[in-house]
């Protein structure tokens, strides 16, 4: 069963543009991964800082794949993460 991620990331204005370059290459290289079927990056039209993702793994199996990539450490858990404000994620089995 097809497992998906909705992520909402939210950081300051100053560091805006600095996620938004680190997501566009997590999207290039998660679109890569096998277990991946979708990997979708907005940027809040309104709200200045504000992110949703939109992820589709095979299976959870796709997923933790995912998590285990150098580039995830790298782009997301080193450089995201903490210049994040606030993170919601939402786990989800497709339908």
């Amino acid at each position: 069963m097809a497992y998906a991620v909705i992520a909402r990331y939210f950081c300051e204005p100053a560091d805006e543009a600095t996620v938004r370059a680190a997501l566009l290459k997590v999207r290039e290289q998660t679109r890569a991964e096998p277990g991946n079927l979708a990997y979708e990056v907005h940027a809040e039209a309104e709200v200045s800082g504000s992110f949703v993702l939109y992820e589709q793994y095979a299976d959870r199996a796709g997923f933790e794949a995912h998590k285990a990539a150098d580039h995830f450490d790298e782009l997301i858990v080193q450089t995201i993460w903490p210049l994040l404000t606030d993170r919601k994620v939402t786990f989800a089995e497709v339908l």
